[in-house]
């Protein structure tokens, strides 16, 4: 087994802990949950997430590509950032359950998207035309 491959198996692993805590801290917040106060659930996504960066950034090391160059990458650190506000929504920001939830399932599906780009390695939406 490669460098690369380990990586690709933490990064990979790092995604599906990602998403399910993601899943499972919304629900905490919908439904106004006293767990969601708790030290693991406030400070282990960020640990995870630190994971999956770190793994990213060093798969693009060892691949020897610009991010910002190679358009399917480019395209993944786009719809990152778009997650990102949206789960800044579903967790923090929205008002009502309603926004939340909506935020919560719109950020599940551009993290779909992400996963979608990653495994074909081609931009699918913005530099596609």
């Amino acid at each position: 087994m490669t460098l690369y491959e380990i990586i690709k198996m933490i990064h990979v692993s790092a995604i599906s802990l990602s998403i399910t805590g993601f899943i499972g801290r919304v629900i905490l917040s919908l439904k106004n949950s006293p767990y969601q106060n708790r030290y693991w659930f406030k400070k282990l996504p960020h640990k995870v997430d630190t994971v999956l960066l770190a793994s990213a950034l060093f798969m693009v090391y060892l691949l020897g590509v610009n991010p910002f160059t190679t358009l399917w990458i480019a395209e993944k650190i786009i719809g990152l950032c778009i997650y990102i506000l949206l789960g800044m929504v579903a967790l923090r920001w929205g008002k009502t359950r309603t926004i939340r939830a909506v935020a919560a399932i719109a950020a599940v599906v551009v993290f779909a998207y992400i996963v979608y780009v990653a495994h074909y390695k081609a931009p699918s939406v913005v530099f596609s035309y």
